[in-house]
């Protein structure tokens, strides 16, 4: 070997261990479904720098596979509750979120939503138990010498395992319900009059009436937290730590709050220094499509595609809704591609077709699509945002009619009803927002927004990952207001304080008028009787 060849090599040894002494040993909490999806990006990213990466998996789960070929190493543990059971339950939520809920009274809806609530959260605690019960899975964590927990809270836990390895904690999130969480926990702040609970659907301009409505949906969904979910939690953390233990004042532990919306999709509000919003992560540049589905695309000519899928999670639609949306994409110009693995509709027309699965990001970049039709998922929408596109949203279940409602409000989107569309709502909404040029136009605005940052979201995400390895936490971006009583953060001592001095001052000042009253009549009255 020359000498300049084993130079290079010597350079390139040096740079190869100075790259794995600094990379960070990371472990991540277990998610499901979009939030898995949303979280593999920045657990690549991570890896691509250097990090190595553990992740912990139930042995019943519907999106994380062990099997499936990783470069990052999984972490198996066993957990009680059964596939069949969690397909059950998940069966029972979407028939709830997307076919009786419109049809149930107000009463109704939050009976069954505090039934589904309470069999999540057994769930969730058998989930717990695979991890914190489980002696073999702790005696690794704790021998994993990790530098940081990376989870998502969806499933509680990761805070109570991050203070017994004695690591820093940052969180990914969309948010929590009527963001609690953030709120009571985070001590993010968030005024009602004008900042709007999460799947409150109501926008940052709120008449009298919807500020009352928002002021009691934040009351309501904070007794339903605090007294039918966090309760639970305490029990459960209270059994392992052995003393009484509050769940909400784990989470504010966290040492980074990574928020996955941006100012593209939010409405500007209050938020701390540990809060970091990074709406986008998982968007990309489009890649080429198949060639089979290129060649579909090109053959829409001037007129272009619309994009159609209602997610990855939606099997069960009903044949006629399958045939009434058939019949309106039937009336349209364009070529429509439709991720649909039901039965093939009856009405379905010559410029439709039907795909189990579909490259969404790169039909979203390219340059012949005109719309696309979503049940408003955060990561389809921010695909959207990222490439400009317009929507046409069809809400299902959770934060999709929120979601929806921000884009409406920013003048990029359409929503229709699935339960009470009709063929011609469908079709009209999806011929608007491709024919009035205003839709497209506020659609780039937030595409150019989003493109608009210091750094992508991805890079910002892993920027303060290995930020709080850096500096083992970021305790020194966390408020003080963790360390108040409500009354003391609402600085109600303070108002009792100086009210009770003006009480006294106005009491003082009552006594010595009476009392100089008293002095100055009781003169009078003896220089009367002295001169008669």
């Amino acid at each position: 070997m020359k000498l300049g060849q084993r130079l290079s090599f010597c350079v390139l040894l040096v740079l190869f261990v100075t790259r794995c002494t600094n990379g960070g040993n990371i472990l991540v909490w277990y998610t499901e479904g979009s939030h898995w999806i949303n979280m593999k990006p920045v657990l690549e990213a991570l890896i691509d720098r250097g990090h190595q990466v553990t992740v912990l998996v139930p042995s019943t789960s519907i999106y994380m596979n062990t099997s499936e070929p990783s470069r990052f190493r999984y972490e198996p543990f066993n957990v009680s509750v059964s596939m069949e059971a969690m397909e059950e339950f998940l069966e029972e939520f979407l028939n709830f979120s997307m076919y009786e809920m419109d049809y149930m009274s107000y009463l109704q809806i939050y009976l069954k939503f505090m039934e589904l609530m309470k069999v999540d959260l057994q769930y969730s605690l058998q989930y717990l138990d695979g991890v914190l019960k489980s002696d073999v899975i702790m005696k690794k964590l704790k021998e994993g010498n990790y530098d940081l927990l990376l989870a998502d809270p969806i499933y509680p836990g990761s805070d109570l395992v991050a203070e017994i390895l004695g690591i820093p904690l940052v969180f990914s999130l969309r948010f929590s319900l009527a963001n609690y969480c953030e709120r009571q926990c985070g001590q993010l702040p968030a005024p009602p009059s004008f900042v709007p609970g999460a799947m409150s659907k109501l926008t940052d301009k709120m008449d009298f009436a919807e500020r009352v409505w928002n002021f009691l949906f934040y009351a309501l969904h904070d007794i339903l937290m605090s007294k039918f979910v966090l309760q639970e939690v305490n029990k459960y953390y209270t059994e392992i730590k052995g003393m009484p233990t509050n769940a909400c004042e784990m989470m504010g532990r966290a040492d980074i709050w990574l928020i996955r919306t941006y100012w593209d999709f939010e409405f500007p509000r209050p938020f701390l220094p540990n809060f970091k919003f990074v709406g986008g992560i998982h968007c990309r540049p489009a890649k080429p499509l198949p060639e089979d589905m290129e060649e579909f695309v090109q053959s829409s000519g001037d007129d272009g595609i619309v994009v159609f899928t209602l997610g990855s999670m939606v099997k069960n639609i009903t044949s006629e809704k399958g045939n009434m949306i058939a019949s309106a994409l039937a009336q349209l110009p364009q070529k429509v591609l439709w991720r649909y693995s039901g039965e093939k509709p009856e009405t379905l027309g010559a410029n439709t077709r039907v795909y189990d699965w579909i490259p969404q990001n790169d039909l979203l970049g390219h340059p012949k699509t005109r719309a696309f039709i979503t049940h408003g998922g955060t990561n389809g929408i921010y695909e959207a945002i990222y490439h400009g596109v317009p929507i046409v949203g069809i809400p299902l279940f959770a934060d999709q009619p929120d979601n929806l409602v921000h884009m409406k409000a920013k003048g990029a989107a359409i929503t229709v009803d699935l339960n009470f569309m009709k063929s011609e709502d469908l079709r009209d909404a999806i011929n608007t927002v491709i024919n009035d040029k205003s839709y497209k136009e506020n659609a780039m605005r937030l595409s150019s927004i989003h493109h608009d940052r210091p750094m992508s979201p991805l890079d910002e995400a892993v920027f303060w990952v290995e930020f709080t390895m850096r500096n083992k936490g970021a305790k020194h971006l966390r408020v003080q207001a963790h360390e108040l009583t409500w009354y003391q953060y609402h600085s109600l001592d303070v108002l009792a304080f100086l009210l009770a001095i003006v009480l006294l001052l106005i009491f003082l000042f009552i006594k010595t008028c009476k009392f100089c009253f008293r002095r100055c009549c009781g003169r009078k009255g003896k220089t009367k009787r002295k001169a008669e």
